[in-house]
């Protein structure tokens, strides 16, 4: 996706892997047994209702799915199959997350206890139709990607957790680097035949970067030319200059080109989309025109953004037998973005049927988790509480501790991944063991959140906290009790300048 414009853009970065997980972690440290309650209590919730599901709808309409992805929740109501797969670290064991009944939600609850004091990666997407179209990690292609060989990599399992239904699930959260990807499909529109698109995204997270799409790509993972995609593009990418407000808007990407109308740029009363749960919407009809929708995935309808002709050049339309997630055409890895559930449409959907998957969508109850729990991290020894010095957000910056004041910068939120979280200023960043120290007197740091395992802290009821990799305690340098004293990883000795307590 326009290699010229993405060789501009394109930088070096850790990868941002974004968090939380409610209610699954206590102050004190991991209670798996009581998140585990916790979501066994939550599936005493009503099943959905196994009318309204969208592969239902979309058959029902004459253009049934032709492939379907989610993480949270069947979308046949027949369906009883697995959703995803996830590998923990701990042992490399694999393990298919399935539905707690035929039609019904993800067993998130399995993935809790499955993925207890180790971290997990999303490694495939089950497809829900009968072409079996599962997208594995991506082996890459025109830009590589931060994995063995130049392939891409797999989201955090346990990075996006969310409410649907009543039941604790978890969806996709892709960071620059992740993508999915599954190269000859079956039963996938090709060529000129009409194509249509949903999914279920989020305005929390997302960017400018090439690109973050759910749809139809080149088998060669090369940009392969105009028209030979049909995937939707959610961010705030303004390819052609021109937009209309700060977006993030539902674009659809036709190769070498963001389209939010056949010219490029959003139309003037498109200045954005902001739901915490998006709907986002694309289809084409293969030879003369395409159609823009969006709307809130818990109420309400759709609004069309963009209904018309093709842009100059994408007539007849070439799309191949490859569907995408997270990447663009070429593998263009910046994009960032959440993911729940979509479905690429064998035949042009009517706008009725749209408005029925969108009705069905509103019942399926999308909600967000409370926020971990979380507050001033006390260091026990001095009297004093974990600090970022002057409420810093820069890469590298060493904690200290300081006299508690209740302030963002002595605020930490402990994750389901093993994070140990601060935001100031919105930006969110993780504590980081230096340079992925393993040694006495290794730096304790803020560092943007990654997901790697210098990143994972346990919460020990022996009030120490330790590096998940390293296994050495958050230490007060010197024992101190001073005002900016700073903090390091040493040793476990049992000694108060190694005791915490969170909140």
């Amino acid at each position: 996706m326009f290699r010229s414009i993405i060789r501009g853009l394109r930088r070096p970065l850790r990868p941002v892997l974004a968090l939380a997980f409610a209610a699954v972690l206590a102050v004190a440290g991991v209670q798996v047994a009581a998140s585990t309650a916790q979501a066994t209590a939550s599936q005493a919730a009503a099943p959905q209702a196994a009318t309204s599901l969208p592969c239902d709808v979309y058959a029902s309409g004459g253009t049934p799915c032709a492939a379907a992805y989610s993480t949270v929740r069947a979308l046949y109501a027949a369906y009883n199959g697995p959703l995803y797969q996830i590998q923990r670290a701990s042992d490399n064991t694999r393990m298919d997350v399935g539905l707690l009944a035929a039609g019904d939600y993800a067993n998130g609850a399995a993935q809790v206890s499955f993925c207890a004091n180790t971290s997990c990666t999303i490694t495939k997407l089950y497809d829900q139709t009968s072409h079996h179209n599962d997208m594995p990690i991506s082996w890459g292609g025109f830009w590589k990607g931060p994995g063995p060989n130049g392939s891409d990599v797999g989201a955090d399992a346990m990075a996006l957790p969310v409410t649907v239904g009543g039941h604790a699930v978890f969806g996709v959260k892709v960071h620059p680097g992740v993508g999915y990807r599954v190269d000859n499909t079956v039963g996938v529109p090709t060529g000129s035949q009409p194509e249509g698109i949903y999914m279920v995204t989020s305005s929390d997270y997302y960017n400018s970067q090439c690109c973050f799409d759910f749809g139809s790509a080149e088998t060669s993972h090369n940009d392969d030319g105009n028209a030979t995609m049909n995937a939707i593009e959610w961010g705030n990418a303004c390819w052609f200059g021109g937009c209309t407000g700060p977006g993030p808007w539902v674009e659809a990407d036709l190769e070498n080109g963001m389209y939010s109308t056949n010219r490029g740029p959003n139309n003037a009363d498109n200045p954005g989309v902001s739901h915490r749960f998006v709907s986002a919407w694309e289809k084409e009809n293969g030879t003369s025109d395409f159609t823009l929708k969006n709307g809130d995935a818990t109420t309400g309808g759709l609004t069309t953004t963009y209904s018309g002709a093709l842009p100059n050049n994408y007539s007849p339309m070439k799309v191949q037998p490859d569907v995408e997630l997270g990447t663009g055409g070429d593998n263009s890895n910046g994009g960032q973005g959440e993911f729940f559930e979509g479905a690429v449409t064998s035949g042009f959907p009517s706008d009725a049927t749209e408005n029925a998957v969108q009705a069905a969508l509103t019942t399926a109850g999308y909600t967000a988790p409370a926020p971990p729990p979380g507050g001033p991290l006390h260091a026990v020894g001095a009297g004093k509480c974990l600090d970022v010095p002057n409420a810093s957000t820069t890469g590298g910056t060493q904690l200290q501790i300081y006299t508690c004041n209740g302030q963002s910068n002595q605020t930490f939120n402990h994750t389901s991944s093993g994070a140990l979280t601060v935001t100031d200023s919105g930006t969110t960043m993780c504590l980081d063991a230096n340079g992925q120290g393993t040694t006495n007197g290794t730096k304790v740091i803020i560092w943007s959140c990654n997901g790697q395992t210098n990143q994972q802290w346990n919460l020990n009821a022996n009030g120490t906290i330790t590096g998940v990799q390293s296994g050495l305690c958050l230490d007060v340098s010197g024992a101190s009790t001073a005002n900016g004293a700073l903090v390091q990883l040493w040793t476990c000795n049992g000694q108060s300048n190694q005791q915490w307590k969170l909140g």
